[in-house]
C-alpha cells in the first residue's frame, strides 16, 4: 500500500464520520425541536405523494409537487427562518472541549445541598421556583439580559430571590458551576403539543430551555408545590424530594467521572486479587 492510497482511504474515512457526524447533530436537533418535527414530517409527506403521482400517472399533481419540491426549500428558509436561526445558534454556543467549570465531588456535594434546602423551602410553602443549570452549551444569550448576581449558591440566597414580593420572582436563575450567575431570566416556552394544558409558564420555560440546550430546569409548582426537571428535552413531573435529590445528582456527575470511577474500581479488584 503506497502513501497516495493510504491518504485517499484516510480522507473518504474522514468524509464519511463528518456526514454522520452531521446527521447525527441535525436527528438530535429535530427530536428536541417540535416544530422541526413537524417540517420533517410535512416534506416526507410530500415526497412520498410525489412518488404515488409518478406510479399511478397523475400529471397535474405531479407538475404541482415538483414546483413544491423546487421551490420549497426557499419557503422552508422563509417560513422558519427562527427554528433554523436558533439550530444555528445552538451549533455556535455548543464548544466541543466543553466550558462549564467541571466540580469537584465536595463542591458538586455542596451545590446539591444548598438547592436541596432551597428546593424543600420552596415546596413548603408553595413558592414558584425556576433554576437553570447551564451545562455544555452557553446560556449567554438569557444571561446577558438579566439581572447579574456571580453569588456563591446558597439556599438563602435562592429563598430570598423567588421570594413572592421579590422583583425577580417571576423570571429564571441560572447557575454555572457552583455560581449563580443572574436571575430574573426570561426563557423561551416550549410549543410541544403534548404538554399538559394545566401545567403553568414555568413548566414551559423549562422545557423550552431543555428542548433547546443540555441545560437542567428544576421547577417548583406555585399551585401545588411538586417538583419537576426537565432535561433532554422531556418534562419529568411532579417528583418526590427523594427522586428529585437523586436525577439532580445524576444530572450534575460529569460522564467522564463515571468511566474514570469504573476504572479505579477494576484496579482495586485486581489489587485484592492480587
Amino acid at each position: 500500500m503506497n502513501l497516495s492510497l493510504a491518504w485517499n482511504i484516510l480522507t473518504k474515512i474522514i468524509d464519511i464520520c463528518f456526514v454522520w457526524l452531521a446527521f447525527y447533530y441535525i436527528l438530535k436537533n429535530v427530536k428536541n425541536n417540535i416544530k422541526m418535527v413537524l417540517i420533517v414530517k410535512g416534506v416526507f409527506i410530500v415526497l412520498v405523494v410525489k412518488v404515488l403521482s409518478d406510479l399511478l400517472n397523475l400529471y397535474t399533481v405531479g407538475v404541482i409537487l415538483e414546483y413544491a419540491i423546487q421551490w420549497g426549500p426557499l419557503a422552508i428558509i422563509v417560513i422558519f427562518q427562527p427554528e433554523i436561526r436558533s439550530v444555528l445558534e445552538s451549533l455556535g454556543r455548543t464548544q466541543l472541549l466543553g466550558r462549564h467549570k467541571v466540580l469537584t465531588v465536595d463542591e458538586r456535594e455542596k451545590v446539591v445541598y444548598e438547592i436541596m434546602h432551597a428546593i424543600e423551602y420552596l415546596k413548603k410553602n408553595r413558592i414558584g421556583a425556576l433554576i437553570v443549570i447551564e451545562r455544555e452549551i452557553s446560556l449567554e444569550e438569557y444571561i446577558s439580559n438579566s439581572t447579574k448576581v456571580y453569588a456563591d449558591v446558597s439556599d438563602a440566597l435562592l429563598e430570598t430571590i423567588f421570594f413572592p414580593n421579590s422583583p425577580l420572582h417571576d423570571g429564571g436563575v441560572i447557575l454555572q458551576g457552583d455560581r449563580i450567575t443572574c436571575a430574573g431570566s426570561v426563557f423561551k416556552t416550549s410549543m410541544n403539543p403534548n404538554i399538559s394544558k394545566r401545567l403553568g409558564t414555568r413548566h414551559r420555560a423549562a422545557l423550552g430551555i431543555a428542548e433547546e440546550s443540555d441545560a437542567v430546569a428544576l421547577v417548583v409548582s406555585e399551585e401545588t408545590g411538586r417538583l419537576s426537571i426537565a432535561v433532554d428535552g422531556e418534562l419529568h413531573y411532579n417528583l418526590d424530594l427523594d427522586e428529585f435529590r437523586m436525577m439532580l445528582i445524576d444530572e450534575l456527575q460529569p460522564k467522564t467521572e463515571v468511566f474514570f470511577e469504573a476504572d479505579e474500581n477494576e484496579e482495586s479488584e485486581e489489587d485484592e486479587n492480587a
